[in-house]
């Protein structure tokens, strides 16, 4: 009888360790799966902080006519962005959309498009959206391009940074 009740013990420790060894083996996968959701959630908010950012730049600038200074520009994407971590403290814009880099992430260009012309900030585009209903018609498009922070890779799935260009268009009404 007492050698069955010391091999009954024996057998529940033998459970016991084989859960932390389950588990150590698990762990590079759940660090894995960890840092991926990480990494795609602060992805996803910046690439919904810079489609908010070029909105907010195109309608702004319609609303003030097609006038807004450089420096309005590029404070509308900043109010934007604001709250992404290398944007915090940034100075002003960069000048060309080759120059976006970790010290200054964005980028931001806003120009008129009439019936006649065909490109604004070097990216190709027709002319204004409504311009086949109304010759007269005239709108404004932003394009805001940003580089976001150096973060843990997943090969294959994230790279390291993510540079983000988004467009929009807003007619001035007259």
């Amino acid at each position: 009888m007492m050698s069955h009740v010391t091999w009954k013990c024996f057998g529940k420790h033998r459970q016991k360790g084989s859960a932390v060894i389950e588990a150590a083996l698990l762990m590079p996968w759940i660090c894995f799966l960890f840092v991926g959701i990480l990494d795609s959630g602060f992805y996803t908010y910046a690439a919904m902080a810079t489609q908010n950012a070029v909105r907010a730049i195109a309608i702004q600038n319609a609303n003030a006519g097609a006038t807004l200074s450089a420096i309005g520009i590029c404070q509308a994407a900043k109010n934007e962005l604001g709250f992404l971590p290398n944007v915090v403290g940034m100075g002003n814009c960069a000048s060309t959309q080759a120059s976006v880099s970790n010290t200054t992430p964005i980028w931001v260009c806003a120009g008129t498009l009439t019936s006649t012309s065909a490109s604004v900030c070097g990216l190709p585009s027709t002319a204004c959206a409504d311009c086949a209903l109304d010759a007269a018609a005239t709108s404004v498009q932003a394009v805001v391009t940003y580089q976001s922070i150096p973060l843990i890779p997943i090969p294959g799935i994230l790279p390291v940074q993510l540079q983000l260009t988004r467009i929009a268009e807003a007619r001035i009404l007259q």
